[in-house]
């Protein structure tokens, strides 16, 4: 569709249309005292071609980084190119909502296989397709424990990635339930103060693993701190690739697994889309928000596809909507289906190569007196103890080298820390070559 702009004749023709006199006439509801009368600091309007020039000088500005140890998050895996090929047909690039199962089967055979992966991978039951991002995805996950058994309380330890915790305390503020936050030990959740915790109001106890800080919970220990009761054990998954090594959490005792599944195939695209996702036990299925592809057959009994549990606040059932969020990352989702599609079983043997990699820099940095800050397991990120962390990143920067981030932006007690991150996209001379700069 072209562009064509509105011309001061076709403004007042349709402020006419609509029985008022001016734009302003549109927002006479909103008080006086607090409408903004106008925005400082923007430049005033320049020509595309003036535009383009503004931006070639900022492009001039980018730091060049040659190796990157940055995780915290979001993961810099391989990408097959068949995976661009897939996801970028018309057929797929193009196609939004699939909501006429007559013309949407293959967007629909597509989710339901994604659905079903990431099930097997998570160890649970179902899985919904699909969620913005991980954190929302985690907020969700909240609210849907809290439909279930009515409690809302969430205990969250405080190694879930303060991105995502940020994101439950909105929904926590504008959902009227309450967020009660556990403390770690040496870079794991405090089983024991978890315990302490605990009241007749708690409804969740949210666990993330690995955590942010590199280190694998034990999520059995927690699962078992919840039996007997209707608490919730909800596990966040923030590096989907160690699901490929590590036990799954549905193996574990967990009742809701969230989280992100940016790592299988989907790029780091400056933050996002990303693919969030929720996989659950079967019980919660009429309260899962999100969709639920299913399988079934046509009148000709051949096999078919159909969303199915459509309680979504725009389908025929919406004053029973689980949620507001109202569309879903299929492309995302897709991609990450066509690359464990591929990838098959080898995605153990990349998961094994992400934490072997991993501990060869541990090692080294070990080797070089820069030790972890803490002697949990971890998969393929880890804490390291720098004494100035602030000259160390710079001067690895002034290498070309994304050191990772400084841990105490987000724990201020974490004052000489870098959190560090390897996978299968870092070579062993990149890893020698960090650990020659920071060494210095």
């Amino acid at each position: 569709m072209s562009y064509i702009s509105l011309t001061d004749e076709d403004r007042k023709k349709m402020l006419s249309e609509i029985g008022v006199s001016s734009i302003d006439d549109l927002f006479r509801d909103i008080p006086e005292q607090i409408r903004i009368s106008g925005i400082s600091g923007i430049p005033a309007a320049v020509s595309e071609m003036e535009a383009s020039r503004i931006i070639e000088e900022l492009e001039g500005k980018n730091c060049i980084f040659h190796e990157s140890f940055l995780g915290a998050g979001a993961y810099r895996h391989y990408i097959p190119a068949v995976v661009d090929e897939i996801s970028s047909r018309s057929e797929f690039y193009t196609a939004y909502t699939p909501y006429q199962p007559e013309v949407s089967q293959g967007t629909l055979a597509a989710i339901f296989e994604f659905q079903t992966m990431m099930s097997r991978l998570t160890g649970m039951d179902l899985t919904n397709a699909s969620m913005y991002d991980g954190a929302t995805a985690l907020a969700e996950s909240a609210l849907l424990s809290i439909r279930s058994n009515g409690l809302n309380e969430i205990l969250v330890s405080s190694a879930v990635n303060p991105a995502y915790r940020e994101v439950l305390e909105t929904y926590a503020w504008s959902g009227g339930f309450k967020l009660v936050t556990a403390d770690t030990e040496n870079g794991v959740t405090d089983a024991a103060a978890v315990k302490k915790l605990i009241n007749e109001n708690t409804g969740a106890i949210v666990i993330q693993s690995p955590n942010f800080f590199g280190s694998i919970e034990d999520i059995e220990e927690f699962s078992a701190i919840t039996k007997e009761s209707k608490i919730n054990l909800i596990t966040v998954i923030t590096e989907a690739m160690s699901l490929g090594m590590i036990k799954s959490p549905g193996e574990c005792g967990a009742h809701i697994v969230c989280g992100e599944a940016q790592s299988f195939g989907n790029y780091l695209n400056y933050g996002g889309p990303f693919a969030g996702f929720i996989s659950a036990r079967s019980s919660f299925a009429r309260k899962m928000p999100g969709r639920l592809a299913g399988k079934t057959k046509d009148i000709d009994g051949e096999m078919a596809f159909a969303l199915t549990l459509q309680t979504r606040e725009q389908h025929i059932r919406r004053e029973k909507a689980t949620s507001n969020i109202c569309t879903n990352q299929g492309l995302v989702a897709l991609r990450s289906a066509v690359y464990l599609s591929l990838v098959g079983n080898r995605l153990r043997d990349i998961a094994l190569l992400n934490h072997n990699l991993a501990c060869y820099m541990a090692d080294k940095l070990e080797e070089n007196n820069i030790p972890r800050v803490y002697d949990a397991p971890f998969f393929n990120e880890f804490l390291i103890k720098v004494p100035d962390a602030d000259a160390a990143f710079k001067k690895l920067k002034d290498h070309g080298i994304i050191a990772g981030i400084k841990a105490n932006d987000y724990y201020p007690e974490l004052e000489e820390s870098l959190l560090v991150c390897v996978t299968e996209m870092t070579s062993i001379e990149s890893i020698d070559r960090f650990i020659s700069v920071i060494s210095e």
